[in-house]
């Protein structure tokens, strides 16, 4: 009978502790949990009004900034929501600073691509819209995020740089320029008049209002060939117009010389053949 007695003040005891424990900490863990739900309401909603102002200004920078801003926010609510738990915010503070920094020594590349993005963004050798040639890749860009830019390719493909490859590596920014000289090669014939054909080349390009007078286009003899005089045009576009001038001249060209009987060799060979007696 005592040892039922004895059990029961135990468990009426354990109850009781149950009970201030739950009267103690549950206002805190359901207000810590409301904070939490809508924290992350308020910064999502944050970052996406900054998103929206910060793109119409600078859609280069947005991604990464709205990302790191996002990134900071979190790490802080969940500091705050710890706190108001009763988890004492140095200890916090002192895990995730080792957290971070073992995440840190397992993440070396990642840290690098975020350098790299700083990096991308101080000295700015691109922006989004601008048309790169990287790491064997042409195309647009359309993102810098925080660790990765994102780039387009002309044939509709999704390339994804890690942002320390490009922060370390030669890269081309093909549109930093509104103009770029478009170089082509016509060869003619041994036996064709060179001035002729410089003639009806010049007038090919200024009938076209996609080349630009100034600078002057230059039409010169650039080699004597195996097997034809190749003629040097290096006209002057806007970035935009570079390839269409340059595919259309190519068809002009052609249909011209032919008008005007200029001939574009192509290689031959003679082959002479001896009887043997």
């Amino acid at each position: 009978m005592e040892d039922l007695l004895g059990a029961e003040g135990r468990a009426s005891e354990l109850i009781d502790q149950a009970m201030t424990l739950i009267m103690t900490y549950a206002p805190k863990v359901v207000l810590a949990i409301i904070t939490l739900v809508v924290g992350l309401w308020l910064i999502t909603r944050f970052v996406g009004v900054l998103d929206n102002k910060l793109g119409k200004k600078d859609p280069t920078l947005n991604k990464f900034l709205c990302g790191l801003i996002g990134a900071i926010l979190k790490i802080l609510l969940f500091i705050s929501v710890a706190s108001m738990v009763g988890i004492a915010t140095t200890s916090f503070i002192a895990i995730i600073g080792a957290a971070g920094l073992a995440v840190g020594l397992a993440l070396q590349g990642s840290l690098g691509n975020f350098a790299g993005g700083v990096l991308i963004l101080i000295f700015k050798p691109f922006k989004v819209g601008d048309t790169i040639e990287a790491e064997g890749f042409l195309g647009a860009v359309r993102e810098i995020t925080i660790l990765y830019t994102i780039v387009d390719t002309f044939d509709n493909r999704r390339i994804v740089i890690p942002n320390g490859s490009l922060s370390n590596a030669t890269l081309v920014n093909v549109s930093y320029y509104d103009t770029r000289r478009c170089d082509m090669t016509f060869g003619i014939a041994y036996g064709d008049d060179i001035d002729k054909a410089r003639a009806v080349i010049k007038q090919l390009l200024d009938e076209d209002e996609r080349v630009l007078p100034e600078p002057e286009p230059r039409i010169s003899v650039g080699s004597l060939g195996d097997n034809s005089v190749n003629i040097i045009v290096r006209p002057w576009t806007k970035t935009d117009d570079l390839w269409p001038v340059y595919w259309d001249m190519h068809e002009r060209v052609k249909k011209a010389f032919d008008k005007e009987g200029l001939t574009i060799p192509f290689p031959q060979r003679d082959v002479h053949l001896y009887k043997s007696e």
